[in-house]
């Protein structure tokens, strides 16, 4: 028997700040009929992205900006209970990266979806997260982008998060000094302890983070992977090497502001020691997707590789799990469960 009722989050009012149950709203409406080439979803898990962020408000970015009263777009890992299309069957599972709602049923694009083997001897969130977007973004960024030597120094924003935490590994496995820039002391220790980072700072007790960084990096900064942008890239170009990299991978500094953000201030560094800076998207190394999860399977069977799932259960904690993102209450990749 089909289910009557899809219980959908959306956007009911643009933030201003951290978005809260005031912007996004659950509603009750009936699971969609699926009609010829499509395929029903019945999404598992959600991933909690700060991208998302953006896409609430009408700021110009690489996707089109949430509508008032669209069901909130990310990636999420389901079931197929219904298919119009000869590549799915009920009982495949997928994933959708950036293109399925928040919501217990989404009525997917084939085109836009790919299946996963669900007989596996690893959790299937794995599949949104070390395996998808989340372990592919560092995996070319750091790689493809920063192009780690032996000896480089390598500072990484937002250390802690899964990006910034396996982007730093990453460098580590290629010969490089790590320093990680986290939020709490307990994060800083996890860095250096469990995943093997030279040494990690405390943005939140180091008022002068320049300072900070010339003491944790005091031969310099070959790759400054940055996450957050803000004051943190301020302090960073302060002390970054001639022909240093940096790669720009986000700025989730700015995610929750309104106004025009000043900025950097030290810009001018860039030229007076010749870097290079560069933004990527994940999605443009598609064609080599199978290459990286291949690699990045063989570092975690190999030990080489540590990673961390944050799951909370139940669709209607996703707006303040999602928060958590923005206030660095997470270790990890922060997932939703939905059941």
């Amino acid at each position: 028997m089909s289910p009557a009722i899809n219980r959908q989050l959306y956007l009911h009012q643009r933030p201003s700040g951290v978005p809260g149950q005031e912007h996004i709203r659950l509603r009750e409406v009936p699971v969609p009929r699926v009609e010829s080439g499509e395929v029903l979803l019945e999404n598992i898990y959600l991933s909690m992205d700060p991208a998302i962020r953006g896409w609430m408000s009408e700021k110009v970015s690489y996707t089109a900006p949430l509508a008032l009263g669209e069901t909130i777009r990310g990636s999420t890992l389901g079931k197929v209970v219904d298919s119009g299309h000869p590549d799915f069957c009920v009982g495949d599972y997928a994933v959708g990266i950036a293109c399925n709602g928040w919501e217990d049923y989404t009525l997917a694009d084939p085109t836009q979806i790919y299946k996963v083997d669900a007989e596996i001897d690893f959790p299937l969130s794995h599949y949104l997260s070390i395996y998808s977007a989340v372990g592919l973004t560092p995996y070319f960024g750091m790689l493809d982008v920063g192009r780690p030597r032996p000896g480089d120094t390598v500072l990484i924003s937002a250390a802690a998060g899964t990006v910034g935490s396996l982007a730093g590994q990453i460098a580590r496995l290629a010969g490089c000094k790590v320093v990680g820039i986290a939020g709490s002391d307990e994060k800083c220790r996890w860095l250096v302890d469990e995943l093997g980072f030279d040494g990690a700072i405390n943005y939140r007790s180091n008022l002068d983070l320049t300072a900070a960084i010339a003491a944790a990096c005091p031969n310099g900064v070959d790759i400054f992977f940055d996450n957050v942008g803000g004051a943190i890239l301020d302090a960073a170009l302060m002390n970054l090497n001639n022909f240093a990299r940096v790669v720009f991978c986000g700025a989730i500094a700015q995610y929750n502001t309104e106004a025009p953000v000043p900025g950097p201030y030290n810009y001018w560094q860039i030229l007076a020691r010749n870097v290079t800076v560069q933004g990527f998207l994940a999605l443009n190394y598609r064609d080599r997707f199978p290459e990286a999860i291949q690699k990045i399977e063989a570092w975690i069977a190999a030990g080489d590789l540590v990673f961390h799932e944050d799951v909370v259960e139940g669709l209607e904690n996703t707006v303040s799990v999602f928060s958590r993102l923005f206030s660095g209450q997470h270790k990890g990749k922060l997932l939703v469960k939905i059941r």
